[in-house]
């Protein structure tokens, strides 16, 4: 069988391999390929053999899964996949591990000159590795431990230089491992999705890669099949998996003028879909980047880890200095200037954010980075925008008031009000555009439409240049005025709708006015919240007083902030920050882009807009303010294990140094329990990774018999 140099070479029930000539290029990402590979659904593990260019497969032994691997393979293309910096094989880390371990089993057999000189070859990576860190970067560990090592192969030690070369060869090759480990479980929360989508393009269902389906274009998917793009659902119904992003298996029923989101999968039913983000900018492509981007970002505490692992060199260095001029005992110098404060300080504070990073998506909550984490475990200060956070953000037009009817019919302004604001993302554009087609009314055609954020849309319509927003946006930058109907806008208002403003230069012309209801999770969220330690909870609202104190009382709200106009948000938030609380804000993304930045971390709710999702700190993947908790609970974890593993390290560590400097402990003992140490601590920073399942945990790659369309 050959396809595209694809070539079988070995099969039992249960295992694979295969010859793909593509595997010789050496710049493959190939850990990113594996992960791709290992993703679908059935294969259990996976192999890539570099320089015999195969690939080894081991599955359920189910003849789907089977074709499944089949069909991922055919259609590999170099250029999808990622280029990598070339990283060593397995083999290739492991070779100088076999070499020492071959050298110790020889050495009693050989004569002392070559002994010596085997010796000096063994470990002299060692000390060369040393002398190029003390040209380079001043005093470091390494430099100490191509002195401590030295010193043992200059006294004759052999066996001693060694033992104690290996098991910090060993020592080393364990926590590459286990930071890779952390690595590849990340990875599988970015694991490429290539597709294939059914697309119309001049009248005809056609089959395309879903990074080639373009903007505005309708897709056509029925069940068992991947989403290939977030889009509006313009006919059918279905049962939509959305555990793939939100972590929820209970399937949601998706119909008109619904959103779905690239890479959930259909079990049951059809639909039609309008592409509203495709290729880099669906939700999953901005997951995988948003994570991506967060590994790169340092934090406070991994800083001052990797400070204080710096200054404990010196630390180590005087000691041995201090004992060596007290007893002039070089072996006892060799001893401590093998204890390396340095491997669990600065490799375990990041594997633990990866930890708590990993953890969170498998709840579905994206934490951007160990500076998300630091900050939302520290946080005694939670601020709520109301609407679209303690409430539902699925809005609803409950009134369209027309305000010019000689000029303006009720539909007209809602069809045109719809048709401008199709363009925007945010809940109240939905939910008029959702009124204005369960009317069954026409598209409106209009110019371009211009959008200031946190204000409103203007946009040429018919020889009118419409203006949509709040009230200051069309009064104070427009100037039309709304003085003459107080009364309707009070009423409105009593009753704690939110409105929209609707405008020609100079003439006012309707108010649309939205409702929405509380969440029937919320007075649940804040009690548990207070049983975490958050002290003091604030609600954000352009609501009228007398109704946002009454919401307040009924959720037991420490501090109202009523009729607020959107520039206020962030003043509030600076407020509370310079009296001293740690302030988490917490919106749906609607006029709270300086909001979010302006608090100690920003958390976005998943159906924020654009703006509000890459301003965030934290973003809530799925509509659930019970994610919340969630979040802060993960991160208090985190923080506690970076702050137990940081005692552990330096606690350990002075035992095993005060040993060595007393002479109980020989270099070989010392680095024994020096790097068991590490890896030991390392493996626990991992726990979490071990025990979570991730979100973005498969993608299906798409059958060759798709269905028929509608």
């Amino acid at each position: 069988m050959q396809q595209n140099g694809l070539r079988l070479i070995h099969e039992t029930p249960v295992r694979l391999r295969f010859r793909l000539p593509l595997l010789t290029d050496p710049l493959i990402d190939f850990s990113w390929l594996e992960t791709w590979l290992e993703s679908i659904r059935g294969v259990e593990a996976v192999r890539i053999n570099r320089h015999a260019a195969s690939v080894i497969f081991a599955y359920d032994g189910r003849e789907a899964t089977r074709e499944a691997i089949l069909a991922g393979l055919r259609g590999l293309r170099r250029r999808r996949i990622p280029s990598g910096a070339a990283e060593p094989t397995r083999e290739a880390e492991a070779a100088p591990l076999i070499g020492s371990i071959a050298l110790l089993l020889a050495l009693p057999f050989l004569p002392w000159p070559v002994r010596r000189l085997l010796t000096f070859v063994n470990i002299g990576g060692t000390l060369v590795q040393g002398l190029d860190t003390l040209i380079r970067r001043g005093i470091k560990m390494e430099v100490l431990d191509a002195i401590a090592i030295g010193l043992s192969a200059g006294r004759g030690e052999h066996f001693t230089a060694n033992v104690t070369h290996f098991l910090m060869q060993l020592g080393g090759y364990l926590e590459h491992r286990t930071e890779r480990q952390s690595d590849r479980m990340l990875r599988r929360l970015l694991r490429p999705e290539p597709g294939l989508a059914w697309v119309e393009r001049g009248g005809t269902l056609v089959r395309v890669p879903d990074d080639q389906v373009r903007m505005e274009e309708r897709v056509e998917v029925g069940p068992g099949e991947r989403i290939p793009v977030d889009g509006l659902v313009l006919d059918g119904t279905a049962l939509v998996n959305q555990s793939s992003i939100t972590g929820e298996p209970v399937p949601v029923r998706k119909e008109l003028m619904d959103h779905v989101i690239a890479g959930t999968v259909i079990e049951d039913g059809r639909l039609r879909i309008e592409a509203r983000h495709v290729g880099d900018e669906t939700t999953t492509a901005r997951i995988a980047r948003f994570i991506g981007n967060s590994l790169e970002k340092g934090s406070d505490t991994q800083r001052m880890a990797e400070r204080l692992a710096d200054q404990r060199v010196y630390l180590t260095l005087g000691t041995g200095g201090f004992i060596y001029a007290l007893t002039g005992d070089q072996r006892r110098l060799a001893s401590v200037f093998l204890v390396d404060y340095s491997c669990a300080l600065k490799l375990g504070t990041p594997l633990a954010f990866r930890s708590g990073i990993y953890r969170a998506a498998s709840k579905g909550i994206l934490l951007k980075g160990g500076e998300a984490i630091e900050h939302l475990a520290e946080i005694d200060t939670v601020v709520f925008d109301k609407t679209g956070t303690l409430t539902h953000s699925d809005l609803e037009v409950s009134d369209v008031i027309v305000l010019d009817t000689a000029r303006w019919s009720r539909a007209r302004l809602l069809a045109v009000t719809a048709s401008i604001e199709e363009h925007a993302s945010h809940p109240i554009a939905e939910a008029i555009v959702r009124k204005a087609r369960e009317e069954k009314l026409n598209h409106i055609d209009h110019g371009e439409v211009d959008y200031l954020v946190a204000h409103g849309m203007t946009c040429p319509v018919n020889g009118d240049r419409l203006l949509i927003g709040s009230r200051h946006f069309l009064e104070e930058h427009h100037g039309v005025r709304f003085d003459g109907f107080e009364a309707a806008i009070a009423v409105l208002q009593e009753q704690g709708k939110t409105l929209l403003y609707v405008g020609t230069a100079g003439e006012a012309v309707g108010l649309i006015a939205l409702r929405d209801t509380l969440r029937d999770d919320t007075p649940a969220v804040l009690a548990g919240l207070r049983r975490m330690g958050i002290r003091h909870l604030v609600m954000l609202t352009g609501d009228q007083r007398r109704r946002a104190d009454a919401l307040a009382r009924e959720l037991g709200i420490d501090e109202v902030f009523a009729e607020q106009v959107p520039e206020d948000k962030a003043r509030v938030l600076e407020q509370l920050r310079a009296e001293g609380r740690r302030v988490a804000f917490v919106g749906d993304g609607v006029n709270d882009g300086p909001a979010l930045v302006a608090a100690d971390v920003g958390i976005a709710m998943s159906r924020g807009t654009e703006l509000a999702r890459a301003t965030a700190d934290v973003v809530l993947l799925e509509d659930r303010l019970d994610l919340l908790p969630e979040a802060i609970e993960v991160a208090q974890l985190t923080m506690a294990i970076v702050a137990s593993n940081y005692r552990a390290a330096i606690g350990v560590n002075t035992g095993v140094m005060v040993g060595a400097a007393l002479g109980w402990l020989s270099p070989v003992a010392t680095a024994l329990m020096h790097n068991g140490t590490t890896v030991g601590l390392l493996v626990r920073a991992l726990r979490g990774l071990d025990s979570a399942e991730p979100s973005l945990s498969r993608v299906t790659i798409p059958r060759d018999d798709y269905p028929s369309r509608f």
